[in-house]
């Protein structure tokens, strides 16, 4: 009876974490798209869009950064309440704010930045919370539901930055319309918090150690390199650069936007329990690479495609497959450390990615003033191939325990 109680109990947390990351990630799929729009509207350059986008990565960075160091002695549910109230701030104080310098303070400090990979201060919280009592043969499906989750989210929040159109047709201004998105960004935020309110209290670990990482620190010190190869890749096309580059180059407007936004994240959404299957049989390494290094060719395609309709269709299957490493690199970080690592290796990983990636949007501000304006997504492209050669290359013999074990049962 106790073993079915905490079952259920747990049940129930993952449950509400999943909502959770609902609500975040409608908030966070609209955001980005219209992040660059309200910053061109309020007379924002490329290059000062790009100095935004750094700030705001940077202080992700610094942010994960006190929460894996403070999250191993404290109750991750009061941290994530934490994290969910300084989202509803965000988007509150955004709005307000039209300077350069204030706006780059209130993203340093804040939940937006322009990417919807898997950063920011909240999820290493919601990643050793979902962690926290789930079997090794489930741990990579429990991942892959929420980044399923996660993605439609952030794909149905896509689509709804079309409402800023709605809200000029009906009489607003544009740069009213995108303020008052922001505004629907905070009341999301508070919608997460009562989420959190619900879940038990789970501390990061049983008892408190003497550093956060013991045993597993030179496995997640390595790691931790690669993802930060990969994270500085990816910086040059976070989707709010992305979706400038489009803007600029095809003239496409945030309707239109959103809508492709909006397929590319349901491709990416669905790509993620495929991945899960692919690792069962392949393992989580060679999902991670084998997925990863088409889609990396597909975005060097479209750099050099002159047609809107091809570029579009190289991103979307671009979508299809970059996403695939999501929660395979997630199951495969919780699967080599042991328990009590876990929020810190987190964090440990997540840091030097963040920061990494903080640096290149600020490149490619710049490199989208050349005349060859595809020169972000060249680099990206290439480096994001010399990041998945190394994994393979350092890590195809350290294998999680479900593999050591033999494939799991399908």
């Amino acid at each position: 009876m106790l073993g079915n109680a905490a079952s259920t109990t747990r049940h129930s947390a993952i449950n509400l974490l999943y909502a959770a990351r609902c609500a975040r990630g409608i908030g966070d799929g609209f955001a980005v798209v219209i992040l660059p729009a309200y910053l061109t509207a309020i007379g924002l350059t490329p290059v000062q869009i790009g100095f935004v986008a750094t700030a705001s990565l940077f202080g992700t960075a610094v942010l994960t950064l006190l929460v894996g160091l403070v999250a191993p002695r404290h109750d991750l549910r009061n941290m994530l309440l934490l994290g969910a109230g300084l989202m509803g701030i965000t988007g509150a104080a955004l709005p307000s704010f039209e300077y350069l310098i204030w706006i780059a303070a209130v993203l340093f400090i804040g939940t937006i930045n322009p990417s919807t990979g898997d950063i920011g201060v909240l999820v290493p919280l919601e990643h050793a919370s979902l962690a926290h009592g789930v079997a090794d043969q489930e741990r990579t499906r429990t991942f892959a539901r929420y980044s399923l989750i996660g993605a439609l989210s952030m794909a149905v929040g896509s689509l709804m930055a079309g409402l800023s159109d709605v809200l000029i047709v009906l009489g607003f201004g544009k740069v009213t319309a995108f303020r008052l998105m922001f505004y629907l960004y905070a009341a999301l935020g508070v919608a997460a918090a009562l989420l959190y309110m619900h879940l038990p209290q789970v501390r990061g670990v049983p008892s408190r150690p003497a550093a956060p990482l013991g045993p597993s620190r030179h496995v997640v010190y390595k790691l931790a390199a690669l993802f930060s190869l990969d994270a500085f890749a990816g910086g040059f096309t976070v989707q709010s650069l992305l979706a400038l580059w489009l803007f600029e180059k095809f003239d496409l407007s945030v309707s239109a936007a959103s809508v492709f936004f909006f397929w590319a994240g349901v491709l990416s959404a669905f790509s993620h329990p495929v991945a899960a299957r692919i690792a069962s049989r392949i393992g989580l390494i060679n999902t991670m690479v084998f997925t990863h290094i088409p889609s990396s060719i597909c975005l060097i395609l479209a750099a050099f495609s002159p047609s809107l309709t091809a570029t579009l269709g190289l991103l979307l299957v671009r979508s299809a497959l970059s996403q695939m490493d999501v929660p395979t690199r997630t199951s495969y970080v919780m699967a080599v450390v042991t328990p009590p690592e876990r929020t810190a290796a987190a964090s440990v990983t997540a840091v030097p990615r963040s920061l990494a990636s903080s640096i290149s949007p600020l490149f490619a501000g710049v490199l989208l003033t050349f005349p060859f304006t595809g020169l972000p997504l060249v680099f990206c492209g290439t480096l994001k191939i010399v990041y998945d050669v190394a994994l393979l290359i350092l890590f195809r013999h350290i294998k999680p325990p479900e593999e050591k074990r033999g494939p799991a049962p399908t």
